[in-house]
């Protein structure tokens, strides 16, 4: 019966014409994103942003789940709603992130892994009686001379496979995500090669600790230039790149896949998983779970006031609705000339 239930919450995250929208940015990065609009980082400023965010009339219509963070998750909406409940009403599935941020990895110079597997069993539980029923857990993968290591893929292969095993127990379903990160220089040939190596080491361990992979989803890179390099690929190199990555990795038994946008502009991000869907059928179903793409045009918009709530959230409306075309392969230029 937990399978059952696990392979239809995953379902309905990939749900057709739908995305999941990552509203779980650390305390960190939300503030950097209030720094460029010029307001505080406050509980109350954070609380009034996501809450402009989820009550967003019909977003429901193109947006399936919301990454909420841990503070996020115990908060309510301005009429004392819990926001899992907001969600809920909303016909959008609550998650949250579970990791504890990626860390310096000892003994290798430039790398990381991701920290959070310790009293994570318990810390589901509550999330769980709390209303959530996916989560997420984030391993970064950096490119740079020399690296990746070997170790450092397979240890954060582990890290997410034992982070998933957790939330299949605990009846949750897991979004593995292994970020290739695009800060470097690298061509996109290299991040194709070292998004494949990722993704096949995910995978083997995610065999090894017996996940049911039709009650999950994976959030990936897309296939991309790293931000240095003197020449960027195309839409249509990223979307042939990503896609070939993805069918020599993963099994045609996951569910769907979430890309992340890793830096992206939102019209970029947009128009790689437009070119994506174009290509034809897929073994998976390919989606969204962008962040800052998502959410950089809403938040210029609110700039932090309440007056400006309903022009925030039709750009927010806007977007999503960009990224629901996307999942056709239905996406043009036209769309953001009419908005």
């Amino acid at each position: 019966m937990m399978t059952k239930n696990l392979e239809t919450t995953a379902q309905a995250m990939v749900a057709t014409g739908k995305g999941i929208l990552a509203a779980d940015e650390s305390f960190p990065t939300i503030g950097k994103r209030f720094k460029h609009i010029g307001i505080e980082s406050t509980e109350e400023n954070r609380r009034a942003y996501r809450d402009m965010l989820f009550t967003t009339p019909n977003l429901g219509e193109f947006v399936s789940g919301v990454i909420l963070f841990d503070e996020t998750l115990r908060q309510s909406s301005a009429d004392g709603a819990p926001f899992a409940k907001v969600l809920e009403n909303g016909g959008m599935i609550p998650g949250i992130k579970v990791d504890a941020g990626a860390k310096p990895m000892a003994g290798f110079d430039g790398e990381k892994i991701t920290e959070g597997l310790d009293g994570l069993r318990d810390r589901l539980a509550e999330y769980r009686e709390m209303g959530a029923r996916f989560t997420k857990w984030r391993a970064v993968i950096t490119i740079d001379d020399g690296l990746p290591t070997t170790y450092n893929v397979e240890a954060n292969a582990h890290a997410l496979a034992r982070y998933a095993a957790l939330s299949q127990e605990a009846g949750l379903v897991p979004i593995v995500e292994p970020e290739v990160l695009m800060d470097a220089d690298n061509t996109i040939g290299r991040c194709e090669e070292v998004t494949e190596e990722a993704l096949n080491s995910v995978f083997q361990h995610l065999y090894r600790h017996r996940i049911h992979l039709e009650g999950m989803c994976l959030k990936p890179n897309m296939v991309v230039s790293g931000k240095k390099c003197p020449e960027q690929a195309g839409v249509q190199e990223v979307a042939e790149a990503t896609v070939r990555c993805l069918r020599r990795s993963v099994p045609g038994s996951v569910p769907g896949i979430v890309f992340l946008s890793g830096g992206q502009s939102a019209q970029e991000a947009t128009a790689h998983l437009n070119a994506m869907n174009a290509l034809g059928t897929h073994p998976w179903e390919l989606s969204f779970s962008f962040g800052r793409a998502l959410q950089a045009p809403a938040l210029d918009a609110w700039s932090g006031n309440a007056e400006n709530v309903d022009a925030a959230q039709k750009v927010f409306y806007h977007r999503a609705k960009c990224n629901g075309a996307a999942r056709f392969g239905k996406y043009d230029d036209k769309m953001e000339k009419a908005a």
